[in-house]
């Protein structure tokens, strides 16, 4: 059954008559509202934001962009954090130069919301086609609207509002379905530190120590032999290295021949003494 403007999709006709209304009162007790949810497939969007820190000031964050563009991040709460190498770091934490990636994930829920009011009572007085007077369960009056063109299940017979009559029962619902989205974000940022100095900059420079002892002569390092003086005495050629050697190693025997001589010549100075003269 078709509804007019003011109504939404479909509606019920129960019980003896079920009647179609907009409802133009305040709900009160005797009208009774329900209302569920369905829900259809998520949709998710993810979002990657990567950039470098170039200064923190305050709450605030500069970051230079991947494609270049600064852009400023005011009024950074003292409870955000990013994770950086296991750690959880604060705003005041960041340095120059960090590297930061912030991924958004967005999740897009299609929802239908679904109302459904339900009146019980009976007719009081109906003004045809304009609105009808119900008596409720409490005793109570109530008018409603009737929608334009709006035709009514009464015993298994569609009539409209002129067929209405005085002391009918009723029970009217109204379903009202409202599609929505619903739209959740989750945002997570992780950075990582700057990257170390090169290999080519010096990090430690070695200093003499002017307390430091100086060096023995066993510790110097040997000096190299000084060149041989070249003669200028063509008649006399410098001396080998080679023979000056082997010289200096016959000293001993030198010594022992030299010693012999002398016993020999004492010798025969002694037997030529000791011979009688005539």
């Amino acid at each position: 059954m078709k509804l007019g403007n003011c109504w939404t999709k479909r509606a019920l006709m129960l019980a003896t008559g079920v009647l179609c209304l907009a409802l133009v009162v305040s709900t009160k007790a005797q009208v009774q509202t329900s209302t569920t949810t369905t829900s259809g497939q998520s949709r998710k969007v993810v979002q990657v934001d990567r950039g470098e820190v170039v200064a923190v000031e305050g709450n605030d964050l500069i970051v230079k962009m991947e494609d270049g563009s600064i852009r400023h991040f005011p009024n950074i709460p003292e409870s955000a954090r990013i994770s950086v190498g296991g750690r959880f770091l604060g705003i005041h934490d960041l340095t120059p130069g960090m590297k930061l990636e912030r991924t958004i994930t967005t999740t897009t829920t299609p929802q239908t919301v679904t109302t459904v009011q339900t009146v019980k009572g009976t007719v009081w007085h109906v003004t045809p086609p304009i609105s009808v007077i119900l008596t409720l369960e409490d005793g109570t009056n109530q008018s409603f609207k009737i929608p334009k063109d709006q035709k009514f299940n009464v015993d298994g017979k569609m009539i409209d509002a002129f067929g209405l009559r005085k002391g009918m029962k009723i029970t009217a619902t109204k379903i009202v379905e409202v599609p929505t989205t619903v739209t959740a974000q989750q945002r997570s940022v992780t950075g990582t530190m700057p990257a170390p100095p090169p290999a080519d900059v010096p990090i430690l420079i070695a200093e003499e120590n002017p307390n430091a002892a100086p060096a023995t002569p066993a510790e110097a390092a040997p000096a190299e032999p000084a060149p041989a003086p070249v003669s200028t005495n063509a008649t006399e050629p410098p001396a080998a290295p080679a023979e000056t050697h082997a010289v200096s190693g016959n000293y001993p025997l030198l010594i022992g021949l030299l010693v012999l001589l002398i016993l020999i010549v004492w010798l025969v100075a002694r037997s030529v003494r000791s011979k009688p003269r005539p």
